[in-house]
């Protein structure tokens, strides 16, 4: 192959490099009964907080929704912030979420298409990608309540 039929084929394949989504898992080791729920007003899609809520319970851990300050009996507690784009539609860009106990991080989980630039799967339901983070991170107390390890095929 001659280097002139190189060069366009390296330059398509660094711009497809550069489109990458990518999730990362923390898992918190230890089952959780219960966790509180930091709302956070910086979050501007409604429905982010309440299927977050939902997917938090349904791995068995009773959740509760606070603002501000951490409420003194808050054993253990999650924290999340979430941007979205729009590129033709809108799309989950990027969200975080983080769970301490006693002011230590214990566990956390990130999804990331910033640079998802070109890939069709960045668009679709929040729902399924909230679920690639919430599922391995509760992975433990979906074990102790006796739940499937995973319920991702359902969110897609």
């Amino acid at each position: 192959m001659t280097l002139h039929r190189l060069i366009p084929i390296g330059a398509l394949a660094l711009a497809c490099a550069a489109c990458s989504i990518s999730t990362a898992v923390k898992p918190v080791e230890k089952p959780l009964t219960a966790l509180c729920l930091r709302y956070n007003d910086d979050v501007l899609m409604d429905g982010f907080h309440p299927e977050l809520d939902a997917q938090i319970r349904s791995a068995g851990i009773a959740t509760r929704t606070y603002k501000g300050a951490l409420p003194a009996d808050c054993g253990a507690y999650l924290e999340y912030t979430a941007s979205w784009r729009w590129d033709l539609a809108m799309f989950l860009r990027y969200a975080q979420l983080r769970v301490f106990e006693s002011n230590r991080l214990i566990g956390e989980a990130t999804y990331d298409a910033r640079y998802g630039g070109g890939r069709p799967d960045k668009f679709g339901p929040t729902a399924g990608k909230l679920r690639k983070l919430t599922d391995p991170l509760l992975a433990a107390s979906r074990q102790a309540a006796g739940l499937p390890a995973t319920t991702v095929a359902e969110a897609e």
